[in-house]
């Protein structure tokens, strides 16, 4: 067989796939890097097998089709078009003698990449439940006044930022204590990096009340690193409890399904904290209020005592009886006198009355 020149080798592949594929295709593919030149979009694309790569392949959306397409995709799924995601692609075959192969694409479907990373999502949690992690959190006991936080967020990051002067600047003065550990939030690096972050926490040496984890908000694929089997099996496993905010209301990530306590942003992270030393103020003044109304009835409860005692004292007060008309008699030294016997006629007596006094002489005792 006469050998081939490379012209002529390359001219036959691309006749047979020519053949082969005379339509575009829908190819499902993982993005495994992206560039935009010249307003068209280079993509090389791969599927991935146990044991690695098993398919590569280069892709690219003209410049006529690229901005219709990404903002659709974005439109749909929250997201931009990047490395790391699940495409499935309407492309049609090229071969080029000079490039080789690449797909040409011409439409997406972005349902394809929400629902792939929902299928990713609940075998996540189906193998947390299996291993008992999804309740580990919860039967963590937490101080009944967390003063120290350890919190970990981007630095930078408009949700740290928020939830520092929300908690910090509050209405009532109330001090708690902050440490930030840096860490990736969002993409692919972002459970390696807030795993690390979690491992620097527990071997600081220093004790902290509560870790919280703070994103604030994003696209669901911005936000699908808190799906991740392995952060969210060290959160689970973790001997402080976890509470996160890292979404909005419409977000519910597999990250706080294994939390302590899940709140939508970080702004309400911070009231959590601070309704909990709101709570414990009104306690104490509640138990400050107790005791003063104790105090002030013992008080009124004595005063009552006192008010019956004067009465009765006012009451068995000579005075009183003998102002009622009464007199009280006595001999001549001042002794009150009970009874007429060892009275006797020439003996001298005083009759007191409220209002004076009779000095007498006895004519004559008659006992009863």
């Amino acid at each position: 067989m006469e050998p081939l020149d490379l012209l002529t080798l390359q001219s036959d592949i691309r006749r047979t796939l020519e053949d082969c594929f005379t339509e575009a295709v829908w190819v499902r593919a993982e993005i495994v890097s992206l560039s935009v030149k010249g307003g068209h979009c280079y993509m090389e694309l791969c599927q991935t097998g146990p044991k690695g790569i098993v398919a590569k392949a280069r892709a690219v959306i003209w410049r006529s089709k690229y901005c219709v397409l990404e903002s659709f995709f974005r439109e749909a799924t929250g997201s931009a078009l990047k490395a790391g995601i699940g495409l499935l692609l309407h492309a049609a075959v090229n071969y080029s003698e000079v490039y080789g192969l690449s797909l040409v694409v011409d439409d997406l479907d972005p349902q394809f990449t929400l629902g792939e990373k929902e299928l990713l999502r609940r075998r996540c949690i189906a193998k947390l439940e299996e291993e008992g992690l999804t309740e580990a959190q919860h039967r963590l006991d937490m101080a009944d006044l967390p003063y120290s936080l350890a919190v970990v967020s981007a630095e930078g990051a408009a949700g740290y930022g928020d939830f520092c002067r929300h908690l910090h600047e509050n209405a009532y003065g109330f001090t708690l204590r902050t440490v930030l550990f840096d860490a990736v939030m969002q993409g692919a690096g972002a459970p390696a990096s807030i795993i690390a972050a979690l491992d620097r926490i527990e071997s600081s040496g220093e004790r902290f009340d509560a870790i919280l984890v703070l994103r604030g908000g994003g696209s669901a694929l911005d936000l699908d690193c808190f799906d991740d089997y392995d952060l969210c099996a060290r959160m689970a496993r973790c001997g402080i409890p976890v509470l996160t905010a890292i979404g909005h209301d419409r977000d519910r990530h597999v990250a706080d399904m294994v939390a302590y306590e899940a709140l939508k942003t970080p702004t309400a992270l911070a009231d959590y904290f601070l309704d909990i030393y709101e709570a414990e103020d009104e306690r104490i003044s509640s138990f400050s209020s107790r005791l003063h109304r104790a105090f002030l009835n013992k008080i009124a409860a004595l005063e009552s005592r006192l008010d019956v005692l004067q009465t009765r004292i006012m009451a068995a007060d000579p005075r009183s009886i003998l102002s009622r008309g009464y007199v009280l008699p006595a001999d001549s030294g001042g002794r009150v006198l009970k009874s007429v016997s060892g009275i006797k006629a020439g003996d001298r007596i005083r009759l007191l009355f409220s209002d004076g006094r009779l000095d007498c002489e006895v004519l004559e005792n008659l006992p009863k």
